[in-house]
This record gives C-alpha cells, sequence and structure tokens, in this order.
C-alpha cells in the first residue's frame, strides 16, 4: 500500500510542475525500480533499446510525414470538396462533410492528430460562418477524428503491433469493416442531430460537379490503393508501404499538384520529426 502511495504520489506531483506525460511515467518507474527494487538499472535501459530496436516501428514517422504532405500539399481541401460535393445537400451538410472527409483522410494519413487539424482548420470555421453552432462543429470534427485510430493505416495498430507481436497486416484488415461502421454511424448521429435543431444545408451538387471534384481529389485517394494494395498483394511490407505513401505524397504535393514548394520541404520534416517524437 505505502508502495502504491509513493508511486502514484511522485507521479501526480511530476505532472502538476508541468513535465510531459511519457517523462513523469519514466521517471516513476525508474524511481519505484532504483528505491524499491533489487533491478539493475543497465538491464533498463538495454530493455528501453532492444524495445524500440524494431523495424516495424519506422512506419511511425512515415506515415506521420506522408500525412503532413498531404495537409500542406492541399490534398485535404481537396477532400474535403469532393465530400462536400456528396453529402454537402444533406441536413447539416458540412457536418456530414466533416465526417465523410475525417473518414477519407484517415485512410491516407493513418493518424487521428493530423486528421483533426487538417480537416477542422479548414471546416470549423466554415460552419461558423454559415450559424452553425461551434460546439457542433468541433464536437464533430473531434468525434470523426477517432477514425484515424481505426481505419487502416493506423499509427495506433502499428504500436499495438511492435507490442503485442502481431500482424500488423492482419489488424489493418480488422479495422476496415469497425472503421467504416464508426463513419456511418456519426454520420447518422451527426444527421440526427443536424435536422432536430435545424441547421443549414447547402445547394445539392450536380454529378457533373461531384466527378470533377473526385478527379480533383483523385491522386490523394489513390494513397489509400497504394498503400493497402501493396500491402496485401504482397508487394512490400506495412513499413515499406509507409515508406512508399511518403514518397508518394511528397510526389503529388510537389510534382502533381503543386501546392508544396521544394523551399517548404525542410518545415515540413521539421514539423514531421516534431510529431513523431514521444511526447
Amino acid at each position: 500500500m505505502t508502495n502504491t502511495i509513493a508511486i502514484f504520489g511522485l507521479l501526480i506531483v511530476l505532472m502538476a510542475i508541468g513535465m510531459p506525460v511519457g517523462v513523469a511515467l519514466g521517471l516513476t518507474v525508474l524511481s519505484f525500480m532504483f528505491i524499491f527494487t533489487d533491478v539493475p538499472l543497465e538491464s533498463v535501459a538495454l530493455k528501453m533499446f532492444t524495445g524500440i530496436e524494431k523495424f516495424e516501428i519506422m512506419a511511425i514517422p512515415f506515415f506521420i510525414l506522408a500525412g503532413n504532405f498531404l495537409t500542406h500539399g492541399g490534398v485535404a481541401r481537396r477532400m474535403i470538396n469532393f465530400a462536400t460535393s456528396m453529402v454537402g445537400h444533406m441536413r447539416g451538410g458540412l457536418g456530414m462533410s466533416a465526417v465523410l472527409a475525417c473518414a477519407l483522410f484517415a485512410a491516407v494519413s493513418g493518424s487521428s492528430p493530423a486528421t483533426v487539424v487538417a480537416i477542422g482548420s479548414i471546416l470549423i470555421p466554415a460552419m461558423i460562418k454559415q450559424g452553425y453552432p461551434l460546439r457542433f462543429g468541433a464536437g464533430t470534427v473531434a468525434s470523426a477524428g477517432g477514425l484515424g485510430i481505426l481505419i487502416p493505416p493506423s499509427i495506433v495498430m502499428v504500436m499495438y503491433s511492435v507490442t503485442t507481436n502481431t500482424s500488423v497486416g492482419a489488424l489493418f484488415m480488422a479495422g476496415v469493416i469497425p472503421g467504416l461502421l464508426l463513419a456511418f454511424m456519426l454520420g447518422l448521429c451527426t444527421w440526427y442531430v443536424a435536422h432536430k435543431n435545424n441547421y443549414p444545408t447547402l445547394p445539392r451538387s450536380t454529378w457533373g460537379e461531384r466527378v470533377k471534384h473526385f478527379r480533383k481529389a483523385f491522386w490523394g485517394l489513390m494513397l489509400i490503393v497504394v498503400v493497402m494494395g501493396g500491402i496485401y498483394s504482397g508487394m512490400f511490407t506495412p513499413t515499406e508501404a509507409a515508406a512508399m505513401s511518403a514518397v508518394y505524397a511528397f510526389f503529388i504535393a510537389v510534382f502533381v499538384y503543386k501546392d508544396l514548394t521544394l523551399k517548404q520541404i525542410p518545415r515540413v520534416l521539421l514539423d514531421s520529426a516534431n510529431m513523431s517524437r514521444p511526447t
């Protein structure tokens, strides 16, 4: 009992003084092992090193880099335009568009924070401008952003695979149907709330406009085929698929859409490195 109180007390104190959660947890564990056990600290350092010495972990920074290339390269904006053309005419159209856009972006980025930032930075101001309550817009994007950890490729699934020694490909396959089902339920809930509160709709897009927006978003959506198709066809492993996604995202952002210049690449690399580091 005394040990438990000491552990949680130290953890609470470290977090209360503003120390990052990961550092606070690490210091708490190390302090407990140093004071209350006979485990040599050398073995702890060795275990920490061997724990991260896994090829699969390299998928995480590559997926983050791919997501940043897509965000800075305007792919997210094109996905939003396509999603809006498909469901914007429904009650609460911008909210429905946010759910669909989050599902599409989650399928190419693998990151919930990247999905929320990419979609929310565009759609939340648009919702407020159209008369939606801020709580509705923020809640919709925050909830739909959670699809990033379920719809493959998912960074969280990669971490779970490394921790439990399970197949990344099998986890990706297992996340497809639950991810689509969750996206559908979020869309249904968004429509119900919007219908109940009589939120505005957008003009119905013609099929010509939908095809036009699909063609503009096509190269970004093809990343789903590159990653998932490459994994399940056996062309490359999930880690190699992550590297391919980063290269593909760089190519379409710089040379196809031309929204990202070569001078901006160092900033994108730096942002990706900051997001990849443990917090």
